[in-house]
């Protein structure tokens, strides 16, 4: 008796499944991006900051006024830091579109958050806010509340690799100086009714959530345009 032939399984149906695939991930990605982010809410851009300060990144004056609500020891503060942030400093900071302002928000779930902040405001003092911002986002998992009792130890390492007068920066970090800075910080965030870790406010836009950099450009641009329009509709100084 002779055995059935297998076919073997077409080539262009694996092909096609792997298109089919695709196609679908594409358009689950793109749905995902266009559709309204959950939690979004209006703010008006001239809210006055109170006492708190901040930490300025790029052109005060730029279009678009961006602000960051973080905590340096939420995950998802460090994924947006590391993964995101690179590429809107160099393709919406530095070509001077937006200015960006990080304000510390300390949550009480985090042990180390506070000397975390602590050990970045110190470095700011030495003009090395953004360097020490970048190490102690990526190094969370060698100094969190997990990880470790003593934070300091990292930080100081940090601050050496940085480039930072060592001796000047641990005064400053023992004596908690810049304490109240990141107090006023966080009442800020609480002022304006900051929920989570990163919240990021975009022109008149409330955004909370680690938001990808595409989902990122679009309320860039939307703040952009809201900006012009306004500029447009104000009448000229004669």
């Amino acid at each position: 008796m002779t055995k059935p032939v297998k076919k073997k399984p077409s080539n262009s149906r694996f092909v096609g499944a792997i298109l089919l695939v695709a196609v679908v991930g594409v358009a689950v990605l793109g749905y995902a991006l266009s559709r309204p982010r959950a939690g979004v809410k209006p703010v008006d851009p001239s809210l006055a900051a109170g006492t708190a300060e901040g930490y300025l990144v790029g052109n005060a004056d730029a279009p678009v006024q961006v602000i960051e609500f973080g905590d340096f020891e939420c995950p998802a503060c460090g994924q947006w830091a590391t993964l995101t942030e690179p590429d809107v400093r160099e393709r919406l900071i530095n070509t001077g579109l937006v200015s960006f302002r990080f304000y510390d928000f300390p949550l009480d779930m985090h042990k180390n958050t506070w000397p975390a902040s602590n050990a970045v405001a110190c470095a700011a003092d030495q003009g090395k806010f953004l360097d020490m911002h970048d190490r102690v986002f990526a190094t969370q998992d060698r100094w969190n509340g997990e990880a470790t009792n003593n934070p300091k130890k990292v930080f100081l390492q940090l601050a050496a690799e940085s480039g930072i007068d060592t001796a000047k920066w641990e005064d400053c970090f023992d004596s908690q100086q810049h304490y109240p800075r990141i107090k006023a910080n966080l009442q800020e965030g609480v002022r304006r009714g900051i929920g989570q870790t990163p919240t990021f406010i975009i022109g008149t836009k409330m955004i909370p959530g680690n938001i990808p950099f595409d989902e990122f450009r679009k309320y860039v641009d939307a703040a952009a345009a809201e900006a012009a329009q306004a500029a447009k509709a104000t009448p000229s100084k004669p």
